[in-house]
């Protein structure tokens, strides 16, 4: 069993490689940074990015943080336990009815109160001690953050750094720390029109070098085909690699299918970032994905 009292530790985040024959005949190296690894609760992306609301609501001497999020949401369950390691306290506003999600009870254990609203606007006005953290910590401070995920690697030989995309929070942070050659190429996992959007007009802040694609949204937000679910087993099934139908199955199988469409030129050099956050598998009927 996993120790979640474990600090988090950014050296357990290797570059797995994907010596997959599909992308080797087009002439493409792939490898995964696996951020899931640093850290079983605050996985992947999600400390990077609220690393910086902490040490705010620190400094502020706020009593805790209050932050929005869904029944299966990886930030909820990340910023309780982040919070309850910090000591501060915190509280999660969740729209819709009250569901009993193993993700939502997790956070509840970790010390979170959970608040199940239609609209979150009044509620936070009335928290004045309360650093407010938007979803997905999505502002400069989550931008700042998520920026350093680079650091702990050499990223200089990729030519392009790839990522799913939910508030955008994290592909801004890429943008702003890549390298000029680099493009930086996300996967929206939300259907909106192209072009004009709030994600795209958050990361055009941070640079030009990137480019969003919305064509593997399967349905929207956290929808799923039996295509994304086969696609994800037998990408475990040949790498070992775990993904999330809500982001990363949705990456992966976009960079996949654009590779063999010749988006990718031979030589290319693909970094992808594993955001960790695999919240949302628990959500599937057991035997849905071999690797639960």
């Amino acid at each position: 069993m996993e120790d979640h009292n474990q600090p988090v530790d950014l050296s357990k985040a290797i570059i797995h490689p994907l010596p997959d024959e599909r992308l080797q005949k087009q002439g493409i190296t792939m490898e995964v940074l696996r951020l899931d690894r640093i850290h079983p609760v605050v996985s992947g992306n999600k400390w990077f990015k609220l690393k910086y609301h902490l040490q705010e609501a620190i400094q502020q001497h706020k009593k805790g943080i209050i932050t929005f999020g869904g029944a299966w949401s990886n930030h909820l369950v990340a910023t309780a336990f982040a919070c309850q390691q910090a000591g501060l306290a915190c509280m999660g506003i969740v729209r819709g009815e009250e569901l009993p999600t193993a993700t939502l009870q997790d956070a509840r254990r970790y010390g979170m109160q959970l608040q199940f609203v239609p609209h979150h606007y009044q509620y936070e006005q009335e928290h004045a001690d309360y650093l407010v953290v938007p979803m997905g910590g999505q502002n400069n401070l989550g931008v700042a953050g998520a920026a350093e995920i680079l650091q702990s690697i050499d990223r200089s030989s990729y030519t392009h750094i790839a990522c799913a995309m939910g508030t955008g929070t994290m592909m801004a942070g890429l943008v702003k720390a890549s390298d000029p050659h680099q493009q930086v190429l996300g996967i929206s996992s939300l259907k909106l029109p192209a072009g004009n959007n709030t994600l795209h007009d958050l990361v055009v802040q941070q640079g030009t070098n990137f480019n969003i694609c919305y064509d593997y949204h399967f349905g929207g937000y956290a929808r799923k085909t039996n295509e994304l679910i086969s696609f994800m087993n037998d990408l475990y099934t040949r790498h070992q690699l775990p993904t999330d139908f809500v982001y990363t199955g949705k990456l992966l199988f976009g960079l996949f299918h654009m590779a063999s469409k010749g988006y990718f030129g031979g030589g290319s050099r693909i970094l992808v970032i594993h955001s960790g956050g695999l919240q949302g598998n628990r959500s599937l009927p057991p035997g849905t994905l071999t690797f639960l």
